[in-house]
């Protein structure tokens, strides 16, 4: 499994997009996952990072989360406004493993609750999905042309051009 500082230190580039990118956003993305009959499904959502781990938690019963659990290849993607991507976008890629521990669930909603005062702190996870990267992408905007990082587990980071 990649850690996120193993994802940060091996795509430094991405990770520093994806991370101006989710804090511009209020920690928004969009998630993509496959609904039962095959077909996408695009859901908000907040993900987070806690304890060196992409968590993807949430609202319980959602058709998400129901989808992760099913077949757990996720795409997620900064949520993007600007059409001409001045600042940016990052897209990640992986599997997820839904973690049962609730010691952890108990450590993440106490310090959800005190970062931002929202209250989970006595909710039971249904869901508490751990991602594991298989591949990270960005794209950037200059002068003439565009920019698009590619990075894949163990693999540098490596630029593709496009005029």
């Amino acid at each position: 499994m990649t850690t996120w500082t193993e994802f940060t230190t091996q795509a430094p580039h991405i990770a520093e997009i994806f991370q101006r990118r989710h804090a511009a956003t209020k920690n928004l993305c969009m998630l993509a996952t496959l609904r039962s009959d095959g077909f996408p499904r695009i859901s908000p959502i907040e993900p987070r990072i806690f304890e060196d781990q992409l968590v993807l938690a949430g609202m319980p019963h959602t058709t998400k989360f129901a989808d992760l659990a099913r077949d757990p290849r996720f795409c997620l993607h900064t949520a993007t406004v600007d059409t001409e991507v001045r600042d940016g976008d990052v897209k990640l890629w992986g599997t997820v493993t839904d973690n049962d521990d609730t010691a952890l669930h108990q450590r993440f909603a106490t310090a959800l609750f005190e970062e931002t005062g929202f209250d989970i702190r006595d909710q039971k996870f249904d869901h508490f999905f751990i991602a594991d990267l298989v591949g990270a992408s960005s794209v950037e905007v200059a002068d003439n042309h565009l920019d698009i990082t590619i990075w894949k587990p163990g693999e540098c980071e490596r630029v593709v051009r496009k005029h």
